[in-house]
Order: C-alpha cells, then sequence, then structure tokens
C-alpha cells in the first residue's frame, strides 16, 4: 500500500499556513480537544500522513464534508494478541479499522510459542503493509512457564537482535512475575537487556512489596487489575494500568469507577483478545468507550484513555490528538456517547475497501504445526487412589479459575466424568513433536452434558486442549484437529458437528474474517447443543492451560497449582 507519508517539511509548513491547498481537509466538523475538553469548530487540514492545520480554515486538493459531526483521535489498541483474532493481520486490519482502531500494539507470543522467530518476524514483516499501524511488543515468556512444552522457546540472545527494529516498542508482557521476584536468571538477562526500554506487565493479584518490587524491575504497564482496589494501587505505584475488555476477561465494569479526569492520564484501553464474533456483535474499543461512558465515566477521561494516554504510555509522541504536527489518525463520529465511527482516517488514509486492496500480502508461516500422534479413547482415563480430587473451578468472564476439591471414586481404575455435578474431563496434548506428553484433569463450569470440545488455541503453549463428557467423543475431536492443521471441533456420538480449522500455527484461519465469524456463530451452537453454558467457551477453554493466571490450570505436564507455581504431584 503507497501512504502518502514522504511530503517535505517544507510543504508541512506551506500547507498549515495555508500558502498551498493541503493535500486533505475534513471540513465543516467539531473536532474534540483532549487537551482542553471543548468540542471546537474548524477544518483540519492534512499534508501526507500529518495534520497540518486546526481551528480555521483551509482550501484543499481534496475536501470530505463532515458537517455536524465530531472529530476524535484514531483509537490505540495498548494490548492485544491479533493470533487471538483467528485471523492474519491483514484480515484483523480489515475487521477492526472500521471500528476506529488505528493502531494496535500487539505481542505475537501465540505463534512465538508455535514456531518461535520466525512468527514475530511474520508479524513485523506485515505490518509494513497494513492500513492501521501495528506496532509489536517483542515476547518476553516463550514459554510462559517451564511448567509446559511449548513449540520454541525465546531467551534474551533471541530477541536482542530484534531491539532496534522500527516497529518495535520494547519488551511484551512479562507474566512469568515469580520469576521476577525470585530472579530467574533468564527472567533477568531479558530484563536487563531491556532496562530503559519499554517493558509491559502482567502480574494479576500481585500486591504489597511483591508488586513494588515487580515495579522496580522496571515494568511500567499493567493490563491484569480485576478490581478497582488492585487497579488504584497499580496507579499509585506508578504502573499505567490498561483496562481490558475481551472476549473472556471482562473488566471494565469493575474499573470504571477508577477511570476519572484525574487518572485519566495514566489509564489507557485494550482488548488483550477478542476473535471476530465478538467484534461482530459489540465491536471492538468503540464497544469499550460507549459502555465506559454508559457506566458513568467522563467522555473526555474515555477518550483520552483510548488515544492520548494511550499514545503517552508507549512512548508515540506523534499521535493521541488532533493536533498540527501529529499523524492524521482520525475518526468521525455522529456523537461522543455511542461512539459509532463513520469514516476513519489512519495516517491520512481513508480506512475502507480501496486501502485494504492495494496492501501486498506476504505468505504466513507455520503451516503443518500440529504434530500430535493419533490419540484413543483409553487415553482420557484418570488414574490413581485418591477419591479427593481438585478440580477446575471457571470463573466466567475471567480467566482467573477457582481451585476447587471434589471426591471423585475411582471406577475401574479411572476417575469418570460427573454430569451430574457439571464435572468434565480436561485434557491437554502435547502437539509440537516435541514429547507425547499427556495429561487429564477435571473442570467445573461448562455445563457439558454430552460429546467434546477441543482446540489448538491453548494459551500459551498452545498445544491442543479437550473437555469432554465421553472419551471417544475426545479422542475424534483431538485427532480432527491434527487433520485440519488445528482449530476448534466440536463432536458428539461419533461425529464432528462443527469446526474451524486454523492452519497458520494452529491459531489463525486464512479465510476472510466474516467466513470466521460465521463459522465460530455455528461453533458456538454446537457447543450449545451438548449443554454448554459459557458464551465463549472456546477462548475460555485455551485460558484454562495458562499457568500464570491464578489459581488452578492445566498442561501437558499435569494439573498446577499457579499460587504455589508448581505441578500438583
Amino acid at each position: 500500500m503507497t501512504r502518502p507519508q514522504n511530503r517535505l517539511l517544507s510543504d508541512r509548513i506551506t500547507q498549515g499556513r495555508g500558502q498551498a491547498p493541503a493535500d486533505l481537509v475534513l471540513r465543516g466538523g467539531k473536532v474534540f480537544d483532549l487537551i482542553t475538553g471543548q468540542l471546537r469548530d474548524g477544518d483540519v487540514a492534512i499534508c501526507g500522513d500529518t495534520i497540518v492545520g486546526v481551528f480555521d480554515h483551509y482550501d484543499g486538493t481534496r475536501v470530505i464534508d463532515v458537517t455536524g459531526r465530531i472529530l476524535v483521535p484514531g483509537f490505540i489498541d495498548t494490548h492485544l494478541h491479533i493470533e487471538s483474532s483467528l485471523v492474519t493481520p491483514y484480515e484483523f486490519d480489515r475487521c477492526v479499522g472500521p471500528h476506529g482502531v488505528t493502531t494496535a500494539i500487539c505481542d505475537p507470543h501465540e505463534i512465538a510459542n508455535v514456531c518461535g522467530i520466525p512468527g514475530i518476524r511474520y508479524f513485523l514483516e506485515a505490518s509494513a503493509h497494513t492500513v492501521m499501524d501495528i506496532r509489536v511488543q517483542l515476547s518476553s515468556c516463550v514459554p510462559s512457564t517451564h511448567m509446559e512444552t511449548a513449540g520454541a522457546r525465546l531467551e534474551a540472545a533471541d530477541l536482542a537482535p530484534l531491539m532496534d527494529h522500527p516497529r518495535v516498542i520494547g519488551l511484551a508482557e512479562f507474566m512469568n512475575f515469580p520469576g521476577v521476584l525470585m530472579q530467574d536468571p533468564g527472567c533477568m538477562a531479558k530484563l536487563e537487556a531491556f532496562q530503559g526500554r519499554h517493558i509491559d506487565g502482567h502480574a494479576p493479584l500481585l500486591s504489597g512489596r511483591d508488586l513494588n518490587a515487580y515495579v522496580a524491575a522496571g515494568i511500567r504497564t499493567e493490563h491484569e487489575a480485576t478490581t478497582a482496589a488492585e487497579a488504584l494501587e497499580k496507579l499509585s505505584k506508578g504502573m499505567r494500568v490498561l483496562i481490558r475488555e475481551g472476549s473472556v476477561s471482562k473488566d471494565l465494569h469493575a474499573l470504571a469507577p477508577v477511570l476519572t479526569d484525574l487518572t485519566a492520564p495514566y489509564m489507557c484501553l485494550c482488548t488483550d483478545d477478542r476473535n471476530p464474533l465478538d467484534i461482530a456483535e459489540h465491536g471492538h474499543l468503540d464497544y469499550l468507550i460507549r459502555t465506559a461512558i454508559a457506566l458513568g465515566c467522563p467522555p473526555l477521561a474515555v477518550y483520552r484513555a483510548a488515544s492520548l494516554s494511550a499514545a503517552e504510555a508507549f512512548g508515540l509522541k506523534d499521535r493521541g490528538l488532533i493536533a498540527p504536527g501529529k499523524r492524521a489518525d482520525i475518526v468521525v463520529l455522529p456523537d461522543l456517547e455511542t461512539c459509532r465511527p463513520e469514516r476513519v482516517f489512519c495516517g491520512g488514509v481513508e480506512v475502507g475497501e480501496t486501502a485494504f486492496a492495494a496492501r501486498q500480502i506476504i505468505a504466513p508461516v507455520a503451516r503443518h504445526s500440529v504434530k500430535a500422534p493419533p490419540v484413543q479413547a483409553a487415553d482420557f482415563r484418570t488414574g490413581g487412589n485418591r477419591v479427593e480430587t481438585p478440580v477446575i473451578g471457571i470463573l466466567p468472564g475471567k480467566i482467573i479459575t477457582e481451585y476447587l476439591t471434589f471426591d471423585i471414586a475411582p471406577q475401574d481404575g479411572d476417575k469418570r466424568p460427573d454430569i451430574s455435578r457439571d464435572l468434565v474431563k480436561i485434557a491437554v496434548i502435547e502437539r509440537h513433536g516435541k514429547n507425547g506428553n499427556r495429561a487429564t484433569g477435571f473442570v467445573k463450569g461448562f455445563g457439558l452434558q454430552r460429546g467434546a470440545i477441543a482446540s489448538t488455541v491453548c494459551h500459551d503453549h498452545h498445544n491442543i486442549a479437550v473437555v469432554g463428557a465421553d472419551y471417544a467423543d475426545m479422542a475424534l475431536a483431538a485427532n480432527r484437529l491434527g487433520q485440519i492443521e488445528g482449530g476448534f471441533v466440536v463432536t458428539c456420538d461419533g461425529k464432528v458437528l462443527a469446526e474451524l480449522a486454523l492452519p497458520v500455527a494452529g491459531l489463525m484461519s486464512l479465510n476472510p474474517f466474516e467466513q470466521v465469524r460465521d463459522d465460530l456463530i455455528a461453533l458456538r451452537a454446537a457447543a450449545r447443543s451438548l449443554g454448554v453454558v459459557l458464551e465463549e467457551p472456546f477462548l475460555q477453554l485455551a485460558f484454562l492451560a495458562l499457568p500464570v493466571i491464578p489459581h488452578l490450570k492445566i498442561t501437558d505436564h499435569g494439573m498446577v497449582d499457579v499460587d504455589r507455581f508448581e505441578i500438583i504431584p
């Protein structure tokens, strides 16, 4: 895609003074001034990719009438994994750009856990050709801990060659907070390498002196706060708090009371993990903005968090305001409260099919990445003589889980699912071809009555995760994932009811986002036909295998007590 960015400094000055027509003028609207909070009349003049004039009348080579509309700075998603949108960076661009997102700060640690540095390089190369501006944080925890098997391992020396890439901001979310506190050598090497640069945080429920130590390590931002008290402590200790509202992790309602005109300079918005179905039904950052305002947050605070505060937090000094010298990232709205973008400009380019069609598409990486051997029904048996059994308790809308304990008596050497108590089997199967590990356990909260669901989206190691009431259906679902190069599968009574192939690293589809959205509708319906009560069962399943989120999880190594940071014997 040709970007209108190579204009001379003299051109910007000349057009800003009105001595020559601006390349583009947005005429007749009101600019939401995020410094004063005023709605101000006047044209917005754009030269190339840069705003050169505001609050005055300008002539332009091209003029767009935005009379009666409000202009706000483009939205910045401060933390997300594009892979969790289940589409490539190009389709993410096409899906989310019209919702007003002009900058996305991504951590490609999903694909990095599958194929390592080539996955990060794929995102860096693709980001040079998208309409929106995609910036990359270098994945800090691949794998997230020593208690899982990933497809790759990245150390400080692996990340160092990419540190000065022009699209790299810094080090991505440092999930291994116990490793930071215990001064693990690998963690220390990464933190020392990035001292003075941006380091993103990830420290759920961390407080007191441990939080002090974590922040003292140079970690600046945090998106795992789930209560107002947690957010306030982190803010008071100098962290920028990113309010997250994704497809599973929904923290906006809890944190909305914290977002005020006083705190807004230190708060941002992010989605973390949001899929095309959720985006179609609710929206993206535009949904967060209108919801926050509906919850009583001041519009000025919300729009600051969505743009200016985000730009400041991540060192993007060239954006976040509609002001001279800033990047021409602009969203045209009918009003502030409903936040329904009508037109979006990213670096002076109007977001739309013409711009999308002009992009250069590069080939994806990490095909044929599901290398697990076939499994049989008997592989899902759970042995042991102890009746007392740890059970993962799902909390809908959260990735934190409960550590529950139930009595499950073995029958013929196997602890079987108990549908009457909503205790179904969960298993994780190593799929990178490393060691063939398999682990089984129990989970409560799906409401599953029969059949099975399985996924290769399994944070962050992305092995196969399968939940089921029937072992044969679990085996069918797991084996089907190998045949379609990964994705989501729903099975029952020996049949595949629905599936979505994700052949790029077992994480992303090669289809348009509209097709992925439709496939997700079919998958959700199939899951509900089995009794599943969760709104987003596949992403909820994926997070049950992430051993850095309290309290009980499962990996291919076994059940993990996250609070003790150890595998349960």
